[in-house]
């Protein structure tokens, strides 16, 4: 069983760079695009915001996976989005992403939203393959193809 804490900056800053940036080589072959210090400004900007949507994923005491949830304005309603899904790669294709899936699900329902996006990377299949069974859909690419949007109800 997973339990979830909000994210400590002091406590978590190298496990939650190293996410991010094996999320950025899982999508895009390279990390060039991460910044250190940009990423950790805003994980501490919106984890104030969201505080339980900011979290590690934890069993028995080990990280096993992180997520970043907020509320944001889309085209001019409220929608949940997906800033980071993560696990690590040893609980992939093992039933772990279901529960982070559980958890977002309930994020958003507590901030009475009714539907959530995220962008995922066109090369990522494995993720968005798990997106899509869980009922999402492609918007659109955006920033000039590099991610595809997506979007599911809750």
């Amino acid at each position: 069983m997973l339990t979830y804490r909000t994210i400590d900056l002091e406590k978590d800053q190298c496990e939650i760079v190293e996410f991010r940036k094996d999320s950025f080589m899982t999508s895009f072959g390279d990390i060039s695009g991460f910044h250190k210090s940009n990423y950790l400004t805003y994980v501490k900007k919106m984890k104030e915001a969201f505080k339980d949507g900011f979290v590690m994923a934890e069993e028995v005491g080990r990280t096993v996976g992180q997520l970043e949830l907020s509320v944001k304005r889309y085209e001019g309603r409220e929608i949940g989005y997906i800033h980071l899904f993560y696990l690590v790669a040893e609980k992939r294709g093992k039933g772990y992403s279901g529960a982070l899936q559980s958890y977002a699900m309930d994020f958003f329902r507590k901030y009475q939203v009714g539907e959530y996006h995220l962008r995922v990377a066109p090369a990522n299949r494995r993720a968005r393959q798990f997106y899509k069974k869980n009922g999402m859909v492609d918007i659109g690419p955006e920033l000039d193809g590099k991610v595809i949007r997506m979007k599911g109800t809750i």
